[in-house]
C-alpha cells in the first residue's frame, strides 16, 4: 500500500471534528478507549473494513468489534436478549464486548463478521471515544490499532510504531485506563467467556444469575483475541521465571529478590499490573534485548486477563 500522511490529532473538539469527518470519507483513524487504541473504520463501508486489515496484516477470518455510542444503535445490529440488558446494565459502557446473533438486514459489512452469524458489539466508556461516536453518527469497526500479532498499544505513540504511513489519523487521547482489550462475553448461545478481560468470570455470572461457561482453545475462532500467538513483542517471551537469565530484559511482579529492568506492580496489585503491561512490554522490547522474561502472575482475578495475553504473547510464532 502506498504511504499516508497520518494526522496526530488532539483529543479535543477540533481534533475529534477531523476525525468523524475522515471516518465518513472511509479513512482509517486510531483512537483511545479505556482498554487499547482501536483502529477505527465505517463499519457498514466495505472498502474501509479491508483497509483496517490490510494496514494491520490481520487474517480475515479474525472478527472485528464493532463500537457505538448508544443502545439503541447497538440493538439495530444485534438480536438483543435478556441477558445482554444485564450484562449491559452492569458494565455498558465500558470494557465489555458481548457477541450476539447477527440481526437480519445489518448495514454492517461481512469483512467485519468473517463470515461468521455473530457480531461483537461494545460501548466504550473513554470520554474521547464516545464523542467521536457521536460525531461520526454510525458504527465503527476496530480491532486494536498495531500490527496484526504484536503489542497492543495503550498511548498514540505505540499506534506510529507500527501504523504510522499506514493509516490517516491517530487521535491522541493519553494512556488507557484499563491497558488489556475488553472482556468478550458470547451470548450467541450459553453464556461462554470468549476472551478474558477487566471483567471477570465471577462478575459476568454474578450480574447474569447464572454460570458464564470458559471457551475451549480447540474450538473454531468466534472471537477476536483467540488466535494461539497474539500480543506479541519482538523479542522472544519466557513466563513463570524464578530467576533471571543473562541477557535478558526483566519484567517482575510484586517484592523481587534480584533487580528487574521494570516492574508491573511492586506491591501486587494487579490492576496496577494490567494498566501496565502493554506499556511495559513496549519499552523492554525497544530495548533490543532477544528475550524478556516474566515473573509468575497469580492466575486468579484480573490475574486470567494477563496470564491469557502473555500466554500468546510467548506462543510459537507463524
Amino acid at each position: 500500500m502506498s504511504e499516508i500522511a497520518t494526522e496526530r490529532l488532539a483529543a479535543d473538539e477540533p481534533g475529534i471534528t477531523r476525525a468523524a469527518e475522515i471516518l465518513r470519507q472511509g479513512g482509517l483513524v486510531a483512537f483511545p478507549t479505556e482498554t487499547v487504541y482501536g483502529l477505527g473504520g465505517d463499519a457498514c463501508n466495505d472498502r474501509a473494513v479491508a483497509r483496517i486489515y490490510e494496514a494491520k496484516g490481520r487474517p480475515s477470518f479474525n472478527p472485528l468489534i464493532v463500537h457505538l455510542a448508544d443502545l439503541d444503535a447497538v440493538k439495530a445490529l444485534v438480536e438483543w436478549t435478556d441477558l445482554a440488558d444485564a450484562a449491559a446494565a452492569a458494565f455498558w459502557p465500558g470494557p465489555l464486548t458481548m457477541v450476539l446473533p447477527l440481526r437480519a438486514g445489518a448495514p454492517v459489512s461481512k469483512l467485519v463478521t468473517a463470515g461468521l452469524g455473530s457480531l461483537a458489539v461494545r460501548m466504550p466508556a473513554n470520554p474521547a471515544a464516545r464523542a467521536l461516536l457521536r460525531g461520526f453518527g454510525g458504527p465503527v469497526a476496530a480491532p486494536s490499532a498495531n500490527h496484526s500479532g504484536r503489542i497492543s498499544p495503550t498511548r498514540a505513540a505505540h499506534v506510529l510504531d507500527t501504523l504510522d504511513g499506514r493509516i490517516e489519523a491517530v487521535l491522541d487521547g493519553g494512556a488507557c485506563e484499563v491497558g488489556l482489550e475488553s472482556t468478550i462475553l458470547g451470548l450467541a448461545g450459553k453464556p461462554t467467556l470468549l476472551r478474558p478481560g477487566r471483567i471477570t468470570t465471577e462478575a459476568l455470572s454474578e450480574a447474569l444469575g447464572r454460570p458464564v461457561l470458559a471457551r475451549r482453545d480447540r474450538e473454531a475462532i468466534s472471537a477476536p483475541g483467540q488466535l494461539a500467538s497474539h500480543y506479541a513483542p519482538r523479542a522472544r517471551v519466557r513466563l513463570n521465571a524464578s530467576e533471571w537469565h543473562a541477557g535478558e530484559a526483566r519484567l517482575g511482579f510484586g517484592k523481587t529478590e534480584g533487580d528487574c529492568d521494570l516492574n508491573l506492580s511492586p506491591t501486587g496489585d494487579l490492576v496496577e499490573a494490567a494498566a501496565n503491561l502493554f506499556e511495559y512490554l513496549h519499552r523492554l522490547d525497544a530495548s533490543g534485548a532477544e528475550a524478556i522474561a516474566v515473573m509468575p502472575i497469580p492466575h486468579v482475578g484480573l490475574g486470567v486477563a494477563i496470564n491469557d495475553r502473555l500466554n500468546r504473547a510467548a506462543a510459537p510464532r507463524e
